[in-house]
């Protein structure tokens, strides 16, 4: 475990609750991969029960449409989760996660995470806490982007 991995932890989303001692068990338990431009992380029906955190770059959130065209949903970009309700519920995936560009990721597969709940449960609890945030952040951007979409088609009375 290098002081690199640690000081990445610390700096990133999933540290900011935690002590410094639980970052360095969690780079005990973390990885880094890195990723090339149109690399796939993630493939949209695939399970894959790990947590990935943005360190640099992009990821596009993409879907296949009905004509087999790929469309965009979503970039995510440094500090922010991907994978997380694949990470937590362990169903398949709805989207392919992809490099858009070079990027870089931590990895934390719950496995891992789920085998210190009894020796460290506060971090197993923090990280937790972390992956609900992040979910709970997207629930609010959707949430007013349907109330934009709505006011406006409420103001184009349908039209487009």
């Amino acid at each position: 475990m290098g002081s690199d991995l640690i000081e990445k932890i610390r700096n990133s989303c999933l540290s900011r609750d935690l002590s410094d001692d639980e970052c360095a068990i969690l780079a005990n338990i973390t990885s880094q991969r890195s990723l090339a431009d149109e690399e796939v992380l993630i493939s949209e029906g695939d399970v894959d029960d790990s947590l990935y955190v943005i360190l640099s770059g992009k990821i596009g959130v993409t879907k296949t449409t009905g004509g087999g065209d790929e469309t965009t949903l979503h970039v995510l970009g440094q500090d922010e989760f991907a994978g997380q309700m694949g990470f937590v519920d362990g169903n398949e995936h709805t989207a392919t996660l992809k490099a858009l560009g070079c990027a870089e990721v931590l990895v934390l597969s719950r496995s891992e995470l789920e085998s210190r709940l009894q020796s460290s449960p506060n971090l197993v609890y923090q990280i937790m806490r972390a992956v609900v945030r992040s979910g709970h952040n997207i629930l609010r951007s959707m949430n007013n982007h349907y109330v934009e979409l709505t006011n406006y088609i409420s103001q184009m009375h349908g039209r487009y």
